[in-house]
């Protein structure tokens, strides 16, 4: 007879306060469409490119058609995802001018690599030739097929935590599978860090609320255009972003590390939004309020964030505070008076 702790995993010779399923040795499956359709918009949305003829966007996933699960049997994982992609993209000439087209991937699968993906890159009907199809078709294609194998690469990485559970020295076999490679973090995105990636959803999670205050020496209304144009986001956070200032409008900042919508606007007094990091609980995101108030001159803004998980209170504190207010001072020239 095999002595504790050692031997085949399947043997139940062990005790657990769960007294079922051990190591999920027999067939579990998790769901992760919606969290797939999530990740996938949030990773395409936004690609851009630019050439000697002008720039390309992609500027709305029209279409995700598909499913994806992660199944465990026997302490061996097998991920399961198929999808048919449809986007939209915007190119813009150097002279301004502004065309329309498509993207379609029909065959994203675990059974094709992504050497093997068709992206089909078209123009509108009603649009006239240009080159910034070539540009999109050479470039935007480039980038997309790297922004769906991050979507594999999250897949594997991430949402596949707890799907084979420890043994009774703490181990478990989903650590033999070879490791997958993860998204690469520039040392710019806001309050990164390097602990532990937080459980996914379906996990009730204790969160806190904080207030931050600041001084910006500019207008109400000057400050307010900074967090809502599209230009002036990318400006002080040194990365493409995706913004759209009206109220309802989706954002996606630091190559898709942070995103949320904006539920409501009051015209130079308030932004109210859903706001989160990526590797939050899938579907968990922070309410955050900023109100702004004219002070002799200057602006008073007043951060008020409600719903952010209790361990990443700090990391959210010194990333408003460094990669938001400070930046948008040293940015815009917007530093308070020295008196």
């Amino acid at each position: 007879m095999a002595k504790w702790g050692e031997g085949d995993p399947r043997w139940i010779v062990e005790e657990r306060a769960d007294a079922t399923n051990v190591n999920n040795w027999h067939w579990t499956e998790r769901d992760v469409t919606g969290w797939s359709s999530d990740k996938l918009q949030e990773l395409l949305l936004g690609i851009r490119v630019e050439g000697q003829d002008g720039t390309c966007e992609i500027t709305d996933v029209s279409k995700l058609e598909g499913e994806a699960s992660i199944n465990n049997r026997k302490g061996k994982l097998i991920f399961f995802y198929e999808w048919n992609v449809k986007a939209s993209w915007t190119g813009t000439s150097k002279t301004g001018i502004k065309y329309k087209g498509n993207i379609e991937v029909p065959n994203l699968s675990d059974e094709n690599d992504m050497d093997d993906l068709d992206i089909q890159v078209s123009l509108c009907k009603d649009q006239p030739s240009t080159p910034l199809t070539d540009l999109m078709r050479k470039e935007g294609t480039k980038k997309i097929r790297a922004a769906l194998g991050n979507y594999v690469d999250h897949l594997r990485s991430e949402f596949s935590q707890g799907m084979i559970l420890p043994t009774a020295n703490g181990l478990n076999t989903q650590s033999q599978q070879k490791p997958q490679t993860k998204v690469k973090m520039d040392n710019t995105l806001i309050g990164s860090s390097n602990t532990a990636k937080t459980q996914n959803s379906g996990v009730k999670i204790p969160t806190v609320k904080f207030s931050l205050k600041e001084t910006f020496l500019t207008s109400p209304e000057e400050l307010y255009r900074v967090f809502l144009n599209q230009e002036m986001v990318q400006a002080f956070t040194h990365l493409a972003a995706f913004v759209e200032g009206d109220k309802g409008g989706k954002f996606r900042l630091l190559e898709g590390n942070v995103c949320g919508e904006f539920t409501d606007l009051v015209p130079d007094e308030k932004i109210c939004m859903r706001w989160r990091f990526s590797t939050w609980p899938s579907e968990h995101y922070a309410s955050i309020i900023l109100s702004l108030s004219e002070r002799s001159g200057e602006t008073e803004l007043l951060m008020e964030a409600k719903g952010v998980p209790t361990n990443e209170e700090e990391r959210m504190k010194e990333g408003w505070q460094r990669y938001y207010f400070e930046a948008i001072k040293q940015t815009f020239g917007y530093g308070a008076r020295l008196y």
